[in-house]
């Protein structure tokens, strides 16, 4: 959609969709065209609001505010029911949607954000600007414009352009939210299993989070059948636990006679892995990783085909793989393989200039990427006997977040309506057996709720979590949904689901 004022375009889209997921009329389907048209600024303003109130748990930022305003978008798009939901830590939203519907749809928003500094970005982080991208059309830039604002504002756009076209969704929704996903959903599970919560999510098809995760290349898009699990947290070490170095910073002309725990620190994390950093190497962190199955090789065969590694690196902005290994060989170890990340250090001065001292204290941000059949409880034992039965016990590992892998079946009616959706837009999809990175959507997969969980939706966007972080609006490739395709897709997906047995 090159021009997202051209009803009869987007008209033209929706007839492309509405095969038997959709099964609507010519007539309903211009009208819900015209709908997503005429209600397209009002969907850009509400996405650009919200970005404008960044929730950042890691700084105790808006957490409150941010709740409250997932709760009144919730209100507007027509869920009858809302609740602001408390935790132990910072709360969560839940919400109904009856329809009618003889389905039930779960939907999972996350309302935070990660941390960004505004000198890195060409346009403010907060504003929302729509710029010129070449080679893909006109983008929305600003924190959360694709993770996961973005993706999340265009469900909220197809139930608002549902309403005004006078229209019920097919299905019925349930909608949990949370404020603390950049850091590890430390607490949302206590939303998740509360009783009435978790019966109301058991009653669901499966649950989906939104996504905008087309190629920008040909439009394709990947099916992930689960994610990998994490746990983040701090190494800490201190002269004052450790009982060697100093209480506190030292002229580092002492470093002749002083240890240092800056030191301590990086022997410490040396033992965590191989001497190239690649693969971990902490005491029985293989013993209960499972080995791909052969139906996920041919997956993961299937998608190496269809995903090309040139898109990729230049995408990530890489030359090289580890190891330098066939494509195929690098999506299996991007789905199979733990990971032990070292996400940043800091220890003594980091200013202009330098500042000689022996610092006192260094801290090390870490995270690890668990795959089947890891837990988080489990790993986070290994890595604390780890570090304690080569002499580093004293380097204090303060857990900030994290949780277990999760899987899908293939043949789930979440997944077989996915592809379904995928199809009748004539987006080339692939099937992968996980997600490298993760999301809390073990919640939702394992007891008590036990039920499909995955990503789903049409677009593009990148630069999750970097500057410029963006969301296509106006795609200048045909092949790739800009806005208003993508909110018509999200409701033909609806549809779908309605239909999927």
């Amino acid at each position: 959609m090159t021009d997202r004022r051209d009803v009869l375009k987007l008209a033209a889209l929706g007839a492309g969709l509405a095969m038997p997921g959709m099964a609507l009329a010519a007539r309903e389907q211009e009208a819900l065209a015209a709908a997503i048209t005429a209600g397209h600024d009002a969907a850009i303003k509400r996405l650009r609001d919200w970005i404008a109130l960044p929730t950042i748990a890691a700084e105790g930022r808006n957490v409150t505010e941010g709740a409250a305003y997932m709760a009144e978008l919730a209100r507007d798009a027509g869920f009858q029911k809302v609740e602001i939901v408390p935790t132990s830590g910072l709360p969560g939203v839940y919400a109904t949607m009856d329809n009618g519907a003889k389905k039930t749809l779960g939907l999972y928003f996350m309302y935070d954000v990660k941390q960004f500094d505004p000198a890195e970005w060409s346009s403010p982080p907060l504003e929302g600007r729509i710029v010129d991208r070449p080679g893909l059309g006109k983008v929305l830039i600003g924190r959360g414009a694709v993770n996961q604002k973005g993706p999340e504002s265009v469900v909220l756009a197809a139930l608002h352009a549902l309403k005004a076209a006078g229209r019920k969704p097919p299905v019925n929704l349930v909608l949990v939210c949370e404020g603390e996903e950049e850091i590890g959903s430390p607490h949302f599970a206590q939303v998740v299993r509360r009783p009435d919560i978790t019966a109301a999510l058991r009653k669901t098809v499966g649950v989906v989070i939104p996504s905008a995760w087309q190629s920008p290349v040909d439009g394709s898009a990947s099916i992930n059948l689960g994610a990998k699990g994490i746990i983040e947290c701090e190494l800490i070490a201190s002269g004052e636990k450790w009982g060697r170095g100093p209480a506190r910073d030292l002229h580092s002309s002492m470093k002749a006679v002083v240890d240092s725990p800056a030191w301590h620190l990086v022997e410490a994390l040396q033992t965590l892995v191989t001497a190239d950093g690649n693969k971990p190497a902490i005491d029985g962190w293989y013993d209960n990783v499972r080995a791909l199955t052969a139906r996920e090789k041919a997956l993961i065969a299937d998608a190496a085909v269809k995903e090309k590694e040139d898109v990729a690196k230049r995408q990530m902005g890489v030359r090289h793989f580890i190891d330098d290994q066939p494509w195929p060989q690098v999506l299996e170890r991007l789905a199979s393989q733990p990971t032990v990340n070292i996400e940043g250090l800091v220890a003594g001065y980091t200013g202009p200039g330098g500042k000689t001292i022996l610092p006192s204290r260094a801290v090390a941000k870490l995270d690890f990427r668990l795959v089947p059949n890891q837990t988080h409880d489990e790993c986070v034992a290994k890595l604390k006997a780890h570090l304690a039965k080569r002499g580093f016990g004293d380097i204090e590992v303060k857990v900030t977040g994290g949780y277990d892998p999760t899987e899908t079946d293939e043949n789930s009616p979440l997944i077989k309506a996915e592809l379904a959706t995928y199809a009748r837009a004539g987006v080339t999809t692939s099937v992968s057996p996980r997600l490298a990175g993760s999301w809390p959507g073990y919640v939702f997969t394992s007891a008590p709720v036990s039920m499909a969980a995955g990503q789903f939706g049409f677009g593009h966007g990148n630069g999750a979590h970097a500057p410029d972080e963006y969301l296509l609006i106006e795609s200048t490739n045909p092949k790739v949904l800009g806005y208003d395709a993508s909110v018509m897709g999200f409701i033909d997906f609806f549809h779908q689901v309605a239909a999927t047995a």
